[in-house]
């Protein structure tokens, strides 16, 4: 179908606000800024505006109607410690900061179809528009959640969606079941016996046995988890030494592992437990593990059966069903509103940035949501609240 041209109307507006978002990026918890702007917007459009679950987070609530039936529908407003690197005129104004993953653009969909369903209320029941911090690695929804999100906003349903390189533009890819990975990581700190580097038999050395252990680590995936299950263990930091001539007493390991499963989600925090004990007393050397130390793991992105029809028929609906992929292979990256659909029956799904050429990756600085998407998410949202509760 078309996209209505009252929300065709809107994308000039839409695409003020996305840029507006995007030139000044906030990072995790501290989206005053954003969330001010979100407020505003939100009251202009004559909804209730509840400010400050999960400490910037906003939630505006629209009704319609008597039915008792309730949906929610959410956004993340975060950014990224990235240097941007496009020239732009709205690139970002904040040094260090940028919004490479897209949330400028969810939230300014997310908006339009608040804006467009408060004028027209072709629905009846209750919609609870939540524009999250945090999502980027610090589980806003978690602490949102937390804050009583669920208590407060007592949806029935909740439904997200996510901008996504490589898949073609204005195209939609949706999935019962896993859609993104849990993500857990990991610090494991190994302390030997230091000593000058010409004399290494009289200490331990904690390098050679970090070495080792980082080889071992990877035999979890090829030998205890199923081949039949996708799971990665990746080490992404090593810290240890301050000089050339001494074999330092201590070693830092940091890495990350993701998979689509709870049995293999525990499988693999165990293996890592045992395979550096064991490793550990060859080398006689001492190891601290701890999981997830700074920041809560992720669960998996899940999609219910029933939600996922729904979330499928309003994308058909909005672009056809030869705009849609429906086997998408699931992401090994990670996404916090697994927490809500922990809570809430729901669906996640991917809304297709076109090409990845130049940049144009997830988590790049050279990112930049298209704006040209705008109005489809935007229809997509209005058409999954007509869905879900049909006027």
């Amino acid at each position: 179908m078309p996209i209505p041209s009252d929300i065709q109307q809107l994308h000039d507006e839409m695409r003020q606000w996305r840029r507006h978002l995007h030139q000044f990026p906030e990072t995790a918890f501290e989206e005053t800024g954003t969330a001010r702007f979100i407020a505003n917007k939100l009251s202009g459009f004559g909804l209730d505006v509840h400010e400050g679950l999960g400490r910037t987070g906003v939630v505006a609530t629209l009704s319609a109607g008597n039915s008792d039936k309730k949906i929610a529908l959410r956004a993340d407003m975060d950014a990224l410690f990235i240097q941007e690197r496009n020239t732009f005129e709205h690139k970002s104004r904040h040094e260090g900061k940028m919004h490479a993953c897209g949330h400028d653009g969810h939230c300014a969909m997310l908006l339009g179809a608040a804006s467009h369903l408060a004028h027209n209320r072709n629905f009846n029941g209750t919609v609870y528009f939540i524009f999250q911090p945090a999502e980027e690695g610090r589980a806003g929804a978690k602490q949102m959640i937390q804050d009583g999100l669920f208590e407060k906003f007592p949806a029935d349903r909740v439904f997200g969606l996510h901008n996504f390189p490589d898949v073609p533009l204005g195209h939609f890819a949706v999935k019962q079941g896993p859609m993104m990975a849990s993500f857990d990581c990991f610090e494991i700190v190994l302390t030997g016996q230091a000593t000058h580097a010409a004399m290494p038999h009289l200490g331990s050395d904690a390098i050679v046995a970090a070495a080792q252990l980082i080889t071992v680590l990877q035999t979890i995936i090829s030998r205890t988890v199923d081949p039949a299950e996708q799971a990665v263990v990746s080490i992404t930091q090593i810290h240890a030494g301050q000089t050339w001539n001494a074999l330092p007493e201590s070693v830092v390991l940091r890495g990350t592992f993701r998979c689509f499963s709870d049995s293999a989600q525990k499988t693999i925090a165990d293996k890592i437990s045992q395979l550096t004990h064991a490793l550990c007393q060859g080398f006689n050397v001492t190891a601290e593990i701890k999981f997830n130390p700074e920041n809560p793991g992720y669960p998996i992105t899940f999609n219910t059966e029933e939600e996922t029809r729904m979330a499928l028929n309003a994308a058909i609906a909005v672009v056809g069903e030869d705009c849609i992929d429906l086997q998408p292979t699931p992401s090994m990256g990670s996404e916090d509103f697994a927490f809500m659909l922990q809570e809430k029956p729901g669906c996640y799904l991917w809304l297709g940035n076109g090409p990845a050429e130049n940049g144009c990756l997830l988590h790049n600085p050279h990112y930049d949501f298209k704006d040209e998407i705008l109005p489809i998410g935007t229809a997509y949202w209005v058409k999954l609240v007509e869905t879900v509760l049909p006027g």
